[in-house]
């Protein structure tokens, strides 16, 4: 009995541990199945991944890896300096930071994103931003610009977020600059991007290419630019350079020094004013333009950022401050007897001794012509000038004929000097008609009265005060017609050469007396308060119907050695004395205080 319990104790002993251990066998086995189960799908992801990474999106991922690591940056030229005569700086440049974008680093959907976010930044519409990108295209792989002047506060946000903007890039640059800001503005011009046309017209500008648009930026555009340079990079995923991997220096562009004199030229802005109008000053031997100033003006500096709408507008406004009113023709007035004394000598039908009976009025065709204030008895040139007598004019001028006094308006630079060397396009040229032009225009007959209002610079007569200027200078030099110019590197070279008018001596030098009378005891006698040396000159009173008359004053100085040639316009100024001729006066004033004029004063009865 105890064997027997002994042996069935011990199969009941034996039996619980054998369920035991092949419980344990089994887990094991699970676990390993299910590890073996969960690697194969690991590495059948990862095999498909790889896969598509490589045969079907491989050509493109090398692709954008290549662009991530090696970039050719454009390297922007040094736009050259606008220099006047005395090397003083009128456009320079300065250092700025731009931010670039690289198309390709981003979808379209995500730089539509990434504008949003940099619209406040950078204070510019979503739309501005994507605009530089789309013309491009967004598979471009060269970067645009979309900002060239950041401020600090943009700056330091970019950095802080580069790594999660890929695609950004910022750029320290060399931007224009205008120093005066807006003095001698239409002689100078802007600048602003080349436009697509501009670029498809000259494959050889990159992309953000800044060109000169107007004035002496536009003309000598070649020279200011230089020639861009590029620089190949390698950088890493957030665009930091790792390396440079080659380099192509960029050239910068030539200095361009014009015969402007910036002291000269701000004294005629300022007495302008904010009146329409005009006032140059040449140097009457070899014609050089000391002052071209028109008003009002602009500050070219706007244009060295993006402007506004509101901005552009406000420079279409009837002002126009673009309008370069110095290469504008006005009707001359009274300035003109200096060309109808000259027809008068160089036809021959009048000696310098000549004299004529002046008048109250005249009547011709029915029509009174008046003089200023009562008639002046019998005079010559130089009184007629001194008083700017109309009688005298009118006689002359039907003795002389209208085709002589268009013949010698050309021979003193009026309708006749060429804007060729001056390098502006934005200007035109005086117009002096004859029976002929007046026929072939209008359809209409010459009369007798058209020769008589001629002949004092008003009707149809346009001239230009650079064209004044010009006339004015022919008298002081002896009689030859300069050629006006702006390049330095002009003067004295056979295309500004002046020019004989064939007008004699004994004729030159009877007006040059009577343009000195005119300041000595004439209409001109408050250039004659003794501020200044004497000078010689011609007011000017034109006609402008319903309006205020224009206000007109050429002069030259100083009498017995003349330096510098003076033509100012005020638009509806009135008298001539009363509103041109001081800015002239201001403008002698500048140029004898520097010293390189004549200081000998003159000795009139001024008032």
């Amino acid at each position: 009995m105890e064997s027997n319990y002994s042996w069935g104790t011990g199969v009941r002993q034996t039996e619980i541990p054998l369920r035991s251990a092949q419980k344990r066998d089994i887990r094991p086995l699970h676990r390993a199945v299910l590890l073996m189960f969960l690697a194969t799908l690991a590495m059948g992801l990862h095999s498909f991944r790889l896969v598509q990474l490589q045969f079907v999106e491989g050509e493109k991922n090398r692709e954008r890896a290549e662009d991530n690591r090696i970039r050719l940056i454009p390297v922007p030229s040094n736009r050259g300096y606008i220099l006047d005569r005395q090397n003083k700086p009128l456009a320079a440049n300065h250092l700025t930071r731009a931010l670039y974008i690289w198309p390709k680093e981003q979808t379209p959907e995500q730089w539509t994103k990434i504008a949003a976010m940099l619209s406040p930044v950078l204070n510019m519409t979503p739309e501005q931003i994507l605009a530089p990108i789309e013309k491009v295209g967004y598979q471009s792989a060269t970067s645009v610009r979309i900002s060239q002047f950041l401020t600090p506060q943009a700056f330091v946000w970019l950095g802080e977020k580069s790594a999660e903007l890929p695609g950004l890039e910022v750029r320290t640059e060399s931007s224009r600059y205008y120093p005066q800001g807006s003095i001698a503005s239409q002689v100078l011009g802007y600048i602003g991007e080349a436009t697509s046309e501009e670029l498809k017209k000259h494959p050889q500008w990159p992309m953000g290419m800044v060109v000169g648009q107007l004035g002496i930026e536009a003309m000598a555009n070649q020279q200011l630019s230089g020639v861009w340079g590029s620089r190949l990079i390698e950088v890493n995923s957030m665009n930091q350079e790792l390396r440079e991997l080659g380099e192509r220096a960029s050239e910068g562009g030539k200095n361009v020094k014009l015969t402007l004199d910036l002291d000269l030229q701000r004294t005629a802005e300022t007495a302008l004013g904010d009146r329409r109008g005009a006032a140059v000053a040449l140097n009457p031997k070899t014609g050089e333009i000391l002052a071209m100033a028109s008003s009002p003006r602009f500050d070219p500096n706007i244009f060295t950022k993006p402007i506004s709408q509101k901005q552009w507008q406000e420079l279409q406004g009837e002002d126009d401050p673009f309008l370069n009113r110095a290469l504008q023709g006005y009707p001359p007035g009274s300035t003109f007897k200096i060309v109808s004394s000259a027809a008068a000598m160089g036809s021959g039908k009048f000696t310098p001794d000549s004299v004529l009976g002046t008048y109250a009025s005249i009547t011709v065709g029915g029509i009174t012509f008046n003089e200023h204030s009562g008639g002046y008895g019998v005079i010559g040139f130089r009184d007629a000038l001194a008083f700017s007598s109309n009688t005298f004019y009118y006689q002359l001028g039907m003795a002389v004929g209208p085709e002589n006094i268009a013949e010698w308006g050309k021979r003193l630079g009026i309708g006749n000097t060429s804007l060729e060397l001056l390098g502006l396009q934005e200007g035109s040229e005086g117009f002096i008609p004859t029976p002929e032009d007046k026929e072939k225009t209008y359809g209409e007959p010459w009369y007798l009265g058209d020769t008589v209002t001629m002949s004092i610079g008003q009707g149809a007569v346009l001239a230009t005060p650079l064209e004044l200027a010009v006339m004015v200078s022919a008298i002081a030099n002896g009689g030859y017609r300069v050629k006006p110019h702006l390049l330095a590197d002009l003067t004295k070279t056979a295309k500004t050469k002046p020019e004989p008018t064939g007008l004699k001596p004994e004729a030159v030098q009877v007006i040059k007396e009577g343009l000195i009378a005119v300041v000595e005891y004439g209409t001109g006698q408050g250039m004659n308060d003794g501020s200044i040396p004497l000078t010689g000159g011609k007011t000017g009173t034109s006609e402008v119907l319903g309006q205020t008359s224009h206000s007109l004053y050429v002069t030259f100085g100083p009498a017995n050695n003349p330096e510098i040639a003076i033509a100012v316009v005020v638009e509806n100024g009135g008298y001539g004395s009363k509103s041109a001729a001081p800015i002239a006066k201001a403008m002698f004033q500048t140029y004898f205080s520097k010293g390189t004029g004549n200081r000998e004063q003159g000795t009139g009865n001024g008032e």
